[in-house]
C-alpha cells in the first residue's frame, strides 16, 4: 500500500520488565512492604501494598476454578472503576480466562448483548445502586438474565445474594482461599500456562452505528503499552496516579498494565463526583483523564471569573479577551506578546493557575488527555498556566496508547508522536494507518469486519484522518465517515466545529451536520448548571432543564457562541442556523456511547424534525 507520509518509530529500549500482568504481579509482590494502590474504605483512605493484592488474586482465581470456569471461558466484570475490578480481572487472567469488561451505564439491552456474543459464563456485579436514570446494575443483569443462557453465575460485591444462581463475593472468596490453601501449587501452574499472545480481553467498542464489536486483546498487547508509556515518559515509577477512568475503557486498561508494569502508586478515585475532593486528599502527580474533563475545568473558570462582580470581573473579561487574541495567534503559527497580556499573566492568570493547582492536589506533575480529540483552545489554556497535557491518540483495536505528545515537546494540536515500536503512516485518502505490537488480534467472531479492518500487510485502518508533520506528529482532522461534503462540494469535519462550540461554558453538547445540504447547521444542548446561572444573574425565571432551554436569554448565549465561532471559519464551513434541544443527551436516551461519544446516526434520525426545519424557508447557501 502507498502511503503518502510514513514514521519507523525506533525500537522499545529494553530493560523493562516483562511478561502477562499477573506474571508482572507477582515480581512485584516479592518486596511485601511496597504499596501498590490507595483506595477509600471505611471513610479513610486506606493503602494495599502489592503483596496484599496478589493474595486475593490468589483466592479470587482458585475460586474461579472451582466454580468450573476453564481456560478461555469469558467472565464478565459489570461495575464501577475500584480495587475490586482490579482484583477479579488479574484473577480472571490467573485462571487462564478471558475479562469482558462492561461499562457501568451500559443499558440492560446492551449488557444482554455483549453476555451472549461474548458467551459469558460467569458475571461480577458490584451493586444494584440506581445509576441517574437507570436502574441499579443487579436489576439490570437480573431483567435480561432469561435471555443469556450462557450466564451460569452472577458474583455480587455487596449485599445479599439471592441463591440460585447467585453467589456473595465474601462466600466467593472463602471458597477460593480454601482451594489455594489446599493445592497453592496449582496457581504458579495456571500462571505460567498463560502465553504472550493468549488473548486477555475482548473490549467491546461503543458502537456509534450498529452493535459494538469485541476486540481481542491479547496479553502481549498489554505488555507492549506498558513498555511504551514508560519510555515516552507518560507515567513514571515514582508517580501517584489517579484512575477514575472506567475500567472497561481501553485507556484505563493502560493506565493499570503500567501500573504493574512501572510499580507506581495507584490512586483509585471513589467516583467521578468525587474526583476534585480525591485529588485534593491524595495530591497524585499524574492524571489520565478525558477532554470532558478539562473542558468542565476551563468552562467553570470562565463562567466563574466573567460574573465576578466590579473590578475583579472587569480585569477576568479584559485578559481573556488577550487570552482570545493568544490563541488566535498561537493557531497561525504566529508568537503573541504584549506588555497587556504580559499584565495579564501576572494578575490574572497566575491566580487562575494557584487556583486550579490548589483544586487538583497541588503536586500535578503531568495530565493525559486521551480518548477524544481535545480543543487546541483548552490545550492552549493549560498551557499559558504552565499545566502539562500531553494529549495522546489510539483506539481499543490499537491497544489505546498509538502516539502521544511528549513531556519536553508538546504541540497543541497534535496527539504526538508514534509509540516507540510503532508505525504510522498516512494513507493516499488521508487516512491514518497503524501497524505494531499494540495492534489487535481481531474481532471476536467476526472474520469479515477483521479483514476489512487490517489489510494483507497488517495495517490496521482507524477510519480517522490525519497527516504527519515535520517533526512526525500527528494532527486528526475528522473521522473518515464523519466528514460532510455540503451541496456544494466543500468538505467539512465537523468535530473541529463542535469542540470550538463546548469551549463555550454554556454549551454542553453539540452535533454539526449538512451533508448534501446547502449549509451546515448544529443541534445544541446547554450545560444545565451555566444556563440556572445566567439565569439568575439576569434576573430570569429559572425552572426545568426543558424550561429553561426555551428561555430567550439562553438562546442570546448560544448565538454569541455560534457567531463566535464563525468568525474563525470560511464562509461554506459556517453554522447558518442553530437549534436548543429541550434535553442533554446521554447514554440512557441513547445519543451517547458508553465513553460519552455523540451517536451522530442516532441525532439525525431522533431529531430529524428539527434538522428539516432549519433548512426550511430559506435560499442560503455555502
Amino acid at each position: 500500500m502507498r502511503a503518502e507520509n510514513q514514521v519507523a518509530a525506533p525500537a522499545t529500549p529494553g530493560g523493562l520488565q516483562d511478561g502477562t500482568l499477573v506474571q508482572l504481579l507477582i515480581q512485584r509482590a516479592k518486596n511485601a512492604s511496597t504499596v501498590g494502590a490507595s483506595h477509600k474504605k471505611d471513610g479513610r483512605w486506606q493503602d494495599v501494598t502489592f503483596a496484599q493484592f496478589l493474595e486475593d488474586v490468589k483466592a479470587m482465581s482458585a475460586a474461579l476454578v472451582a466454580q468450573g470456569v476453564k481456560p478461555g471461558d469469558r467472565v464478565a466484570i459489570f461495575a464501577n472503576t475500584s480495587l475490586q475490578w482490579l482484583i477479579c480481572d488479574l484473577a480472571i487472567g490467573a485462571a487462564q480466562a478471558i475479562t469482558v469488561p462492561i461499562y457501568a451505564s451500559n443499558t440492560p439491552d446492551e449488557c444482554r448483548y455483549i453476555l451472549n456474543h461474548s458467551e459469558t459464563s460467569l458475571v461480577f456485579i458490584d451493586n444494584d445502586e440506581k445509576d441517574v436514570r437507570q436502574p441499579g446494575r443487579l436489576t439490570r443483569i437480573r431483567q435480561k438474565l432469561a435471555e443469556c443462557p450462557s450466564v451460569a453465575k452472577l458474583v455480587l460485591f455487596e449485599g445479599p445474594a439471592a441463591g440460585g444462581n447467585e453467589l456473595a463475593l465474601s462466600d466467593f472468596v472463602a471458597q477460593g482461599r480454601t482451594e489455594h490453601a489446599a493445592r497453592p501449587d496449582d496457581f504458579d501452574a495456571r500462571v505460567n500456562a498463560v502465553s504472550m499472545d493468549d488473548t486477555a480481553a475482548l473490549i467491546y467498542t461503543s458502537g456509534t452505528t450498529g452493535d459494538p464489536k469485541g476486540v481481542i486483546l491479547t496479553h502481549r498487547n498489554w505488555a507492549f503499552e506498558a513498555k511504551a508509556a514508560q519510555s515516552v515518559g507518560m507515567m513514571a515509577p515514582g508517580d501517584s496516579v489517579m484512575l477514575f477512568l472506567p475500567l472497561a475503557h481501553v485507556f484505563a486498561q493502560v493506565v493499570k498494565a503500567s501500573w504493574l508494569s512501572m510499580g507506581y502508586r495507584l490512586i483509585i478515585a471513589e467516583s467521578v463526583e468525587k474526583l476534585l475532593a480525591n485529588l485534593v486528599e491524595t495530591r497524585p502527580t499524574v492524571l489520565p483523564s478525558v477532554p470532558r474533563v478539562f473542558e468542565k475545568v476551563y468552562n467553570n473558570v470562565v463562567a466563574n471569573g466573567s460574573s465576578a462582580p466590579g473590578l475583579k470581573g472587569r480585569l477576568f473579561r479584559w485578559a481573556f479577551k488577550l487570552f482570545d487574541e493568544y490563541v488566535e495567534a498561537r493557531s497561525q503559527g504566529r508568537e503573541y506578546s504584549s506588555l497587556g497580556f504580559a499584565l495579564a499573566k501576572k494578575l490574572v492568570f497566575a491566580k487562575v493557575r494557584a487556583a486550579i493547582s490548589e483544586k487538583l492536589g497541588g503536586n500535578m506533575r503531568l495530565f493525559i488527555s486521551g480518548g477524544a480529540p481535545l480543543s487546541p483552545k483548552i490545550g492552549y489554556f493549560f498551557d499559558l498556566l504552565g499545566l502539562k497535557v500531553l494529549e495522546g491518540y489510539g483506539l481499543t483495536e490499537t491497544s489505546a496508547g498509538s502516539t502521544v505528545n511528549r513531556e519536553h515537546k508538546i504541540k497543541i494540536g497534535t496527539v504526538g508522536a508514534p509509540m516507540p515500536g510503532l508505525d504510522v503512516q498516512i494513507a493516499s485518502d488521508g487516512e491514518i494507518l497503524i501497524r505494531g505490537p499494540s495492534v489487535m488480534k481481531g474481532y471476536y467472531k467476526n472474520p469479515e469486519a477483521t479483514a476489512e479492518a487490517i489489510d494483507a500487510d497488517g495495517w490496521f485502518h482507524t477510519g480517522d484522518i490525519g497527516e504527519l508533520d515535520s517533526d512526525n506528529y500527528l494532527r486528526i482532522t475528522d473521522r473518515k465517515k464523519d466528514i460532510i461534503v455540503t451541496a456544494g462540494g466543500k468538505n467539512v469535519a465537523p468535530q473541529n466545529l463542535e469542540n470550538s462550540l463546548k469551549t463555550h461554558p454554556i454549551i454542553s453538547q453539540a452535533v454539526v451536520t449538512g451533508d448534501k445540504r446547502p449549509y451546515l447547521v448544529v443541534l445544541i444542548t446547554v450545560s444545565d448548571e451555566a444556563a440556572r446561572k445566567l439565569l439568575q444573574e439576569k434576573g430570569a425565571p429559572v425552572g426545568t432543564y426543558a424550561e429553561n432551554s426555551r428561555r430567550p436569554e439562553v438562546h442570546a448565549a448560544v448565538k454569541a457562541a455560534v457567531d463566535q465561532v464563525n468568525t474563525q471559519q470560511p464562509p461554506y464551513s459556517t453554522l447558518k442556523r442553530f437549534a436548543v434541544l429541550e434535553a442533554d443527551f446521554s447514554q440512557e436516551t441513547e445519543e451517547l456511547t458508553p465513553k460519552l461519544s455523540v451517536k451522530r446516526k442516532v441525532c439525525s434520525q431522533k431529531y430529524k424534525a428539527q434538522l428539516d426545519r432549519m433548512y426550511e424557508g430559506t435560499t442560503v447557501v455555502d
